[in-house]
């Protein structure tokens, strides 16, 4: 018999400690020879990053002992933090982000780059030169005070640790990687105020015997042109993805110039898979892949039709396409190795789980955090889209409140709780978010919003946000609560909205400039946009050029749209949860507006967590976290 609580009340079997439970995120996938490895964030070991190996007959086991942790703050976003050889392991530890080479033989484990203020990431073994290849960040002469900023480049190390740098000159680079016979390094680099995802270029060079680059070509990309994942194929055909023809799809350029090829190369290029579907995400982090080469004419990949992930083969010879049934939401670290693909996928009822696929039925080849919950428990994604105040098309998933053992009072609706996921070049994803089920489970309807500017709908729409971040977010995250307002799915006197990040912007952007929402969840936000212009790390130093406008020429609009400057206009509730080793956006910008709100006598309320920096990654910092935003919620519903 169901038992009756109002909704937002509900008791629920989804517990603040299953969010850490069963959030041991793996990433990284790689396989050599009959070994998988990946790498395991634990936030119960203080968010460590352990490397793990399962081997050939099963065995699972951990490559370093704990307090070890493999990370790389390369960007300050990281990723691609390893490289498994048949010989050896090449890998950054976080705690002084040198590069370190274990010994596949011995397990023995030893310093290869020298010590100073570097940072490493996105490796490629060399086998001719017996060297390692990466991108490295020198931090060496950096000075934020004075701005100068940390210098980007390709190097190069042999064994015993000497350096040599093989490309430098631009802000950025990444995915350096050598065709089968050695004497090519591609490689996509892009300045500011450009980021990955508004245009790269990808070059090719050409490496002699003695391990030198003699020349450097073009070979795709632009101030205008987004190239992701550039990678030679078992034929040695350079493959890559471009956004040209506004959707990130798969492309070939052969080194063979056919009669009336432009000079620079550009006219061997050709699309693979035109199709309107994106093969790429945005670049946040090292080492993304979408796709990989099952043999010299099959490519495994996945790609985003309508925000929904998909897995296909495409046959190379015929440019054609075959979608691979399966029931994954998210899909992403696409490996290929030895015929076989591995990649990494989450489902409606499974969280993320690395899977293998050789010409057959997908099976699992490691399953991570099995699920307690079954289907009766777990709240589904409905696809929505709505049009806009401005009368725009905007996306989005909502989530009806879901729980097998209660039911709610009559004529009774549940609150709403908003999403707005970071970036916010980002999108958000529909697999099993056990965060989106806590919420669910007690009774709260949740629309996670892809506003304009998220990914997985092709340029255009990407570029909505451009010059408009703080409004058609805005707009859109305003404009869905109104449309389940009007589909009488929600309470109109208990709408959320929260966010984290560049969604936390926009979180305190809709609470000052709007009046759609009567509570708040800023999860390390932004308060102040000409702040963050001013103090924050490189690789986003000129992101709001695109996002806001160019600093500090525009400098009236960046505090038109700061909600810190019109506090005046803020009068709901808001919760500010920060990490105070926060580099990316730090603390003051949170304590400005709990001080301004404080002043003003508005609810709130300031959760700091001493060791956390951007992004919660200990167990009892996720806990606290949620459990006081629920408490918030609760208090401040119970007095409307």
């Amino acid at each position: 018999m169901l038992t009756s609580f109002p909704y937002g009340k509900w008791p629920s079997p989804i517990t603040a400690e299953m969010l850490t439970q069963q959030s041991s995120k793996i990433s990284e996938p790689q396989a050599c020879g009959d070994d998988l490895l990946w790498i395991e964030s634990r936030p119960a070991e203080k968010g460590r990053n352990a490397l793990v190996q399962l081997c050939a007959n099963g065995a699972r086991k951990d490559v370093l002992a704990e307090p070890h942790s493999v990370r790389t703050r390369a960007y300050e976003y990281g990723g691609a933090s390893y490289l498994v050889t048949p010989e050896r392991i090449f890998c950054v530890l976080d705690t002084d982000q040198r590069i370190y080479m274990i010994d596949r033989a011995t397990h023995l484990l030893a310093a290869l780059s020298p010590i100073g203020n570097y940072r490493y990431a996105d490796f490629c073994w060399d086998k001719k030169h017996q060297r390692l290849i990466c991108v490295r960040e020198d931090h060496t002469k950096a000075n934020h005070a004075e701005k100068i900023d940390a210098r980007s480049e390709i190097v190069a190390l042999d064994l015993n640790g000497e350096t040599q740098v093989q490309v430098t000159g631009a802000d950025f680079y990444s995915n350096p990687r050598l065709n089968l016979a050695g004497d090519k390094l591609s490689y996509l680099c892009w300045n500011h105020p450009q980021m990955p995802w508004d245009g790269t270029e990808c070059y090719c060079a050409d490496i002699n015997l003695a391990g030198k680059i003699t020349s450097t070509r073009l070979i795709a990309g632009s101030k205008n042109e987004s190239i992701f994942q550039p990678q030679w194929s078992p034929t040695d055909e350079l493959f890559f993805v471009s956004d040209r023809n506004n959707w990130w799809n798969i492309y070939r350029h052969t080194f063979n110039c056919a009669e009336g090829a432009d000079a620079d190369g550009s006219g061997n290029v050709e699309c693979i898979c035109d199709l309107p579907a994106e093969f790429a995400t945005p670049q946040w982090v090292f080492g993304m892949s979408t796709y990989g080469f099952i043999n010299g004419k099959e490519i495994f990949c996945c790609f985003s039709q309508n925000g929904q992930w998909n897995l296909g083969l495409i046959d190379i010879t015929h440019k054609s396409l075959r979608k691979i049934p399966n029931e994954f939401k998210d899909i992403a670290g696409v490996r290929c190795h030895n015929q076989q693909a591995y990649f990494l996928a989450a489902s409606a009822t499974q969280s993320n789980a690395l899977y293998r696929f050789h010409n057959g039925p997908i099976e699992a080849a490691l399953l991570t955090n099995p699920s307690t919950l079954t289907s009766d428990d777990i709240a589904q994604p409905e696809a929505i889209s709505f049009t806009t105040s401005d009368g725009e098309i905007a996306h989005g998933f909502y989530y009806a409140p879901k729980n097998k053992t209660v039911t709610a009072p009559e004529n009774t609706l549940p609150p709403l709780i908003v999403m707005c996921h970071g970036g916010p070049t980002g999108a958000t994803e529909t697999s099993l978010n056990i965060k989106i089920q806590f919420w669910t489970s007690r009774g709260f309807a949740v629309l996670d919003v892809n506003y304009r500017g998220s990914t997985g709908y092709g340029r255009q729409y990407r570029d909505r946000l451009k010059n408009n971040w703080g409004v058609t977010d805005v707009i859109d995250v305003c404009s869905g609560a109104n449309y389940l307002i009007e589909r009488g799915l929600v309470d109109k006197n208990k709408i959320a909205i929260r966010g984290s990040s560049a969604g936390g912007y926009t979180v305190l952007a809709a609470l000052t400039f709007g009046d759609t929402f009567k509570a708040g969840a800023s999860l390390y936000g932004i308060g102040d946009l000409e702040a963050l212009a001013k103090d924050t790390h490189k690789f986003e130093a000129r992101y709001l050029d695109s996002l806001v406008g160019e600093y500090p020429a525009q400098q009236e609009i960046y505090h038109a749209r700061s909600p810190i400057h019109h506090i005046e206009q803020l009068n709901c509730p808001v919760i500010f949860l920060q990490g105070l080793k926060d580099k990316v956006v730090p603390p003051n910008q949170a304590e400005a507006m709990v001080n301004a709100l404080t002043a003003k006598g508005i609810k709130n309320a300031y959760v700091t967590f001493a060791e956390e920096g951007h992004g919660f990654r200990q167990a009892e910092s996720i806990q606290k976290a949620i459990e006081a935003e629920l408490g918030f919620y609760l208090e401040v519903f119970n007095d409307v």
